[in-house]
């Protein structure tokens, strides 16, 4: 199985600065997306220290298995984690910053998706397209309790309340979700500017049109604008093919 990586980042229509960041590495079959907080350009200097991290364990990285790939994606998080916090102890105006951040591997057919707060990972499969992170936010914590409804929760007062990030707390907690990859499988990796934006089926839609993987990119994000571009918006796509 083989990997193509396209991704895109853009500043969106309301904000100054772009706190999101990305990586993606083609040779590697990684990629990664970030999205920066703590006000001021803290956020942009978490979400950045987080894909540097993630270019310095996988660029010279040849895995001989799925768990070295999950042995790195754990190790990125840690480490992106550790620098973060002691980037803000370091510089008082940089204190409170954070990052959430999505980071897949690939080998052979499998993939690890190492997650953390509410940008999100879905998996678009024969037409079918499926959220396989779950948010870090409360939001989510009150879907999950039955407090509010799937409609209530997409105009919370506190959809952006995220639970889990990088730079919060040293002992960091990770979802590693991990699977099989599929010829014509592919990744979304995403900011909460996208999804914020866009519903699913309208995410489905685009990834299902017949153009190319950069055009598909460029039609999410265009798509996140055309809805009001509230946040910063940043994807990326990962296609297996063999």
């Amino acid at each position: 199985m083989k990997i193509h990586v396209k991704g895109r980042t853009d500043v969106g229509s309301k904000r100054k600065n772009n706190e999101d960041a990305f990586i993606v590495l083609p040779d590697r079959e990684v990629a990664s997306v970030a999205d920066g907080m703590g006000g001021a350009a803290a956020g942009e200097v978490a979400s950045r220290i987080f894909v540097d991290t993630v270019n310095e364990f996988f660029l010279h990285l040849a895995p001989r298995s799925e768990e070295e790939v999950k042995a790195a994606v754990s190790e990125a998080f840690t480490q992106g984690n550790a620098r973060i916090i002691h980037e803000a102890r370091a510089n008082p105006e940089y204190q409170g910053m954070g990052c959430t951040a999505e980071l897949i591997g690939f080998f052979e057919d499998r993939y690890v998706v190492g997650h953390v707060g509410d940008s999100r990972t879905y998996l678009f499969r024969d037409d079918e397209l499926r959220q396989i992170t779950k948010d870090h936010s409360l939001v989510q914590h009150q879907l999950d309790q039955g407090l509010i409804s799937k409609e209530d929760a997409r105009n919370h007062a506190m959809k952006n309340v995220v639970l889990r990030a990088l730079g919060i707390d040293p002992a960091l907690s990770l979802d590693i979700v991990r699977g099989r990859a599929l010829a014509d499988d592919m990744f979304l990796l995403c900011s909460d500017g996208l999804s914020d934006m866009l519903p699913d089926t309208e995410i489905g839609a685009i990834l299902s049109r017949g153009v190319s993987l950069d055009e598909k990119v460029d039609m999410l994000i265009d798509g996140a604008l055309a809805a009001g571009g509230r946040d910063n918006v940043t994807v990326v796509l990962c296609q297996a093919f063999e």
